[in-house]
């Protein structure tokens, strides 16, 4: 693809009406939400979707999440439900994404589904990520802003190593605060359904609606972002459940490290599983900029646990 100029915006009236202007004139632009910086287009606009693709060099058949300032907004997309609107006003905006079916006349670009006859909608909480939203007043598809497969940007940096040179335009507004996707819930079927863990613990959800959510099976297909079985990867390789490093590898610690248990970096010290969250991609860059394998100590599987252990067994899952 051509190399572009890429823009940096600052999280302020010009920067938002830019990058606006670049959304409209079909562009792409990455821009934070309290997650992970997406990498936005107009969902309405096929070729700009398209480019998505290009500049991450995305699977065609993973479908993306499109982002909107509100649930109003959201049922313009989507034949919404009770356990929708139940979700929505306990965790919007926040980090959870909801499936829906399509209504007629939606408009959305058949790219943003991979085909599929559902939509993935989410309403960001991050204050620059809703502004551009109300700002343009229109759905915007939005992967992780970094190249298919590889780790997830909590920083504009992050998005300016990975993509820089290929989109339009970062709206820079410093780190992300969960650091984790959101916790994708599928509504279309006939029980409410886990499709991604996230940043919002599965436990919060099944709180609010009285009931357990269904497990989606690895093997069923694609039906939300981040179901491929290797994703999120560093270029080296990743062991997981480690009690130590072995020799050439860098340790990634969780938790209190005694003297045999030296790290190189640790996702929380105090073995907050929300500080691990917030931590994890941003260390897995900087260890994977050292270009050593990488061990990574246990991490407890509950709560937002489950989501950081979903993310490291794509990331040291055998590649392609």
């Amino acid at each position: 693809m051509p190399q572009l100029s890429t823009e940096i915006l600052a999280a302020d009236g010009p920067g938002f009406a830019r990058a606006t202007e670049l959304l409209r004139q079909g562009a792409l632009v990455a821009f934070p939400t309290e997650t992970v910086y997406g990498l936005g287009a107009d969902a309405r606009q096929g070729q700009a979707v398209a480019a998505i693709y290009e500049a991450k060099g995305r699977p065609s058949f993973n479908p993306l999440i499109a982002h909107v300032h509100s649930a109003e907004a959201a049922q313009r997309y989507v034949r919404w439900n009770d356990l929708a609107e139940r979700l929505a006003q306990a965790f919007w905006p926040g980090p959870l994404t909801l499936v829906l079916p399509l209504r007629d006349g939606h408009g959305i670009s058949p790219l943003v589904t991979a085909g599929l006859e559902t939509l993935g909608l989410r309403v960001p909480a991050h204050p620059a990520g809703q502004a551009l939203l109300q700002a343009l007043d229109g759905p915007v598809a939005a992967p992780s802003a970094n190249p298919s497969g590889r780790i997830s940007p909590t920083t504009a940096a992050h998005v300016a190593g990975g993509l820089g040179g290929r989109i339009a335009a970062i709206l820079d507004d410093g780190a992300c605060g969960v650091g984790l996707e959101s916790t994708i819930i599928g509504l279309a079927g006939p029980e409410p359904m886990l499709l991604r863990p996230g940043g919002l613990a599965a436990e919060e959800i099944e709180a609010v609606l009285g009931r357990k959510l269904v497990m989606r099976n690895v093997h069923d297909p694609l039906t939300a972002p981040g179901q491929l079985l290797s994703h999120y990867a560093p270029g080296a390789s990743v062991r997981l459940n480690a009690s130590t490093a072995a020799p050439g590898e860098l340790y990634l610690g969780f938790g209190p490290m005694g003297n045999a248990q030296t790290c190189d970096l640790n996702l929380s010290e105090t073995g907050d599983l929300a500080e691990a969250a917030a931590n994890l991609f941003g260390h897995l860059h900087r260890l994977d900029a050292l270009g050593q394998p990488i061990a990574v100590a246990p991490i407890p599987d509950h709560g937002l646990g489950a989501a950081i252990n979903d993310r490291l067994r794509r990331a040291a899952a055998p590649r392609d």
